[in-house]
């Protein structure tokens, strides 16, 4: 089956453009991990039937939903996360300076993914539009290592979640607690997820493009030989 320049044109400008709107979408929202203590809430003390009382005292919930930037809580404004490029005057634990180091990894390479990303879009255009197969074959190159990126921030995000609960396992006194306290991954982090799988697929296009290009260019100077 013949494969058409114009439908990878057009195939790898709406996963490029997919990739890159999920991606900024991720990283702009604050729903990387969520900490849901609602059942906690519903079986702790302050949770009588009292209903005069209960309405005054009831303490503020503790559920709260994070990013790679800050923590925000059910009633109270989002804080910004510790900076982790400025450290030098603060006096961390290794543990809290290995979690600081991997919070500015993966603040690093995410962004760095859109801006790859946006290379990739204008290196793409100019490969279609002048046909030139090794500019194709440089932006698919550029797509797949954006990718790369993106994996590598995603898996170190993953790995500094599980490092800062087990930190927060040991600081906390009552561990039986967090049997009643929902903690997951939220939708920014699938939507991460997508946008690599999206910029896989942009990457293959683009080496795909340069395969058809590459194929009719040798049949050209084959019938003109």
């Amino acid at each position: 089956m013949r494969v058409h320049l114009g439908a990878l044109a057009g195939a790898a400008a709406l996963t490029g453009a997919l990739s890159f709107a999920l991606l900024a979408a991720a990283i702009s929202t604050d729903f990387w991990y969520i900490i849901d203590t609602e059942r906690l809430e519903r079986s702790g003390p302050g949770a009588q039937d009292q209903p005069g009382a209960a309405n005054r005292s009831q303490p503020e919930p503790l559920s709260s939903h994070s990013g790679l930037w800050r923590t925000c809580r059910v009633q109270s404004p989002c804080t910004p996360l510790m900076n982790p490029f400025w450290q030098e005057n603060v006096t961390l634990s290794d543990s809290s300076r290995q979690l600081l180091t991997m919070h500015g990894m993966f603040v690093i390479l995410l962004p760095l993914s859109l801006i790859l990303m946006v290379f990739g879009g204008m290196t793409g255009f100019l490969s279609f539009l002048l046909r030139a197969y090794l500019l194709l074959l440089l932006t698919g190159t550029l797509f797949l290592f954006g990718a790369a990126v993106t994996l590598a921030g995603i898996s170190i995000y993953i790995a500094y979640s599980a490092a800062a609960f087990r930190q927060a396992l040991c600081l906390l006194e009552e561990k039986a607690l967090l049997d009643q306290v929902d903690i997951r991954f939220g939708w920014s982090l699938a939507l991460g997820w997508v946008s690599f799988v999206a910029e896989l697929l942009t990457g293959a296009a683009f080496l795909a493009a340069a395969r058809v290009l590459g194929l009719r260019q040798r049949q050209d100077q084959d019938v003109g030989a």
